[in-house]
């Protein structure tokens, strides 16, 4: 199987879209399969305009029949019910110890999340599988996950240590950047896109705040509580650091204007685009 991990930001809809127009006129995109699956985990928590992103594309592959599904996948319930009183997946906050010494935490919650979610369905519900069950000879490494990194991503690019799965990146093939992705898009499609994470993702750039702020109150409510559950919860957890979402290493309710001004952007026919980080 050639299964696309679809986060319906810019490159992996550049993708299923690609695949899309793959299963119209094949060939047209030769490093792009038309996929047995495209598979969207629904964290809980993602800026509005992701489903907006993830509505488009389930239309577009429903129209070639590609097999599109939503998956759940509770990483911001998870953290809201557990952080402070069980065991919770890493994710990469910025931090800053008793001495003052800055770092960050690992990402595993791409992997956990989104990855594994998606080899999980894929084994048990689309394969058949039972828990504990040993994997076929003709499965080991014989399906494809692929992932939407583009060029600015390469130092992401690591191997499956799932035994039925070899990752593949064919934007990064392809040397496509971020911004090819979204022309692509804008100009076949008409569908202005915007990076897919979780708002309370670490990566985002402070702008992202400040707008979610400006445009998005309920949104923004919910992201000044987690953090400060973050803040509130993090001594009775294992983490010794002081945990934060902004960059600044600060509560994101204590930013100022001033550092908000920070938007990553790129440049589209002339003019600066947002990317949504």
């Amino acid at each position: 199987m050639k299964i696309l991990s679809c986060g319906a930001g810019m490159q992996s809809t550049a993708l299923a879209l690609m695949a899309c127009e793959n299963a119209v006129s094949l060939g047209k995109f030769p490093l792009v399969p038309v996929y047995d699956l495209v598979a969207f985990c629904d964290l809980g928590k993602e800026p509005p305009w992701v489903m907006d992103q993830v509505k488009f594309i389930e239309n577009a592959c429903n129209a070639v029949r590609i097999p599109f599904v939503i998956l759940q996948s509770p990483l911001y319930k998870d953290y809201i019910n557990n952080f402070g009183k069980n065991r919770v997946v890493s994710v990469p906050f910025w931090t800053v110890d008793s001495s003052g010494k800055k770092g960050k935490m690992m990402r595993n919650c791409t992997m956990d999340y989104k990855i594994n979610i998606i080899q999980n369905y894929v084994r048990w519900t689309i394969l058949g599988y039972k828990k504990g069950e040993r994997t076929k000879t003709e499965d080991i490494k014989a399906h494809e996950m692929h992932i939407g990194f583009s060029t600015e991503e390469k130092q992401r690019c690591k191997e499956n240590p799932h035994k039925m799965f070899v990752n593949k990146f064919p934007l990064i093939d392809m040397g496509l950047e971020r911004k090819d992705n979204y022309a692509y898009i804008r100009d076949i499609w008409g569908l202005e896109t915007k990076a897919s994470a979780c708002t309370f993702c670490p990566f985002h750039r402070n702008y992202f705040f400040q707008h979610i702020k400006e445009n998005h109150k309920e949104q923004y409510e919910d992201l000044v509580e987690f953090d400060e559950m973050l803040e509130r919860e993090q001594p009775n957890t294992k983490i010794r650091s002081k945990l934060y979402i902004s960059r600044s290493r600060k509560r994101i309710a204590d930013l100022l204007p001033e550092e908000c001004q920070d938007a990553e952007c790129f440049l589209y026919r002339g003019e600066q685009v947002w990317n949504g980080f």
